[in-house]
Formats: C-alpha cells, structure tokens, sequence
C-alpha cells in the first residue's frame, strides 16, 4: 500500500485544470487526479461507457505526475476513434484496448491500483464486483 502525497495530488489537480479547459465537467476530472496522483498510483484503467472524457484526461495528468500510465477500455472501434478525437494531443499518452471491461479487468489488468468505472455501462456493478475482488485477492497474497 503506497503512502498519500499531497505534492502528487496537487500537481496532478493543477495539471488537469490545465487539460481540461475544453471539457464540461472540470471539478470531477480534478478530483479523480487529485485522487490517483495523491496514491501514487501507476497503473490506471478506466472503463468507458461511451467515448473517453475529461475523466480520462484526469489519469493522464495523474500518470504524467506519478510516471505511471493509463489504460482506457472502450467498448469498439468506433468508439476508439473518437475517443482519440476528443483527448487530442493527449491521447497518444493513453493505451486503448476494445473489448469487454469486464473480462480485461478480471484477465489482463486485475493488478491495477486505480480503476475508474464509468456508472453509464450497463454491467458496472459487475464490473466493480470484479475489481473488488481482484483488489481483496491482491491483499491475501500480499500486494
């Protein structure tokens, strides 16, 4: 379990004011960076209902100041396409999987430290259940 930095937290809060000029919901985006940053988090995924936002921009400022990287799944390709349309010049700080949130988190991503569910996709309960018990799994064994 890693230590909270304030240092982290607001550098990344003050980054993503900066990113974020052009989105609607400023105040989210930098609570969650504010968020991930402060935990040092270093791998950050992000489960899209629809098209990437201002909440995907937060964990790019947050990994631009933990030296982490960030992990957005989409549901296709359309959907991917235009996520990388609206992050802009950002998006090439992003790794865009298509697929099911679902089974990504459980098969390939179930050591994240943070992960963000968009509350839009229509499983997020079940997706959450399997973050939360990847995350419980982790603390047995000892992560």
């Amino acid at each position: 379990m890693s230590c909270w930095s304030a240092e982290n937290a607001t550098k990344a809060y003050l980054s993503t004011l900066k990113m974020s000029q052009r989105v609607k919901e400023p105040a989210i985006a930098e609570f969650i960076s504010a968020l991930a940053a402060g935990n040092n988090a270093q791998v950050m995924v992000v489960a899209c209902a629809s098209v990437a936002d201002s909440t995907t921009l937060a964990l790019v400022a947050a990994a631009n100041q933990t030296g982490g990287h960030v992990v957005c799944i989409v549901r296709d390709y359309k959907e991917l396409q235009a996520s990388k349309n609206v992050l802009g010049m950002f998006s090439c700080q992003v790794h865009f999987i298509v697929g099911e949130a679902k089974d990504l988190l459980l098969n390939q991503y179930e050591a994240a430290d943070f992960v963000l569910i968009d509350c839009n996709l229509v499983n997020h309960q079940e997706i959450f259940r399997v973050v939360e018990v990847a995350a419980n799994r982790r603390r047995v064994i000892g992560d």
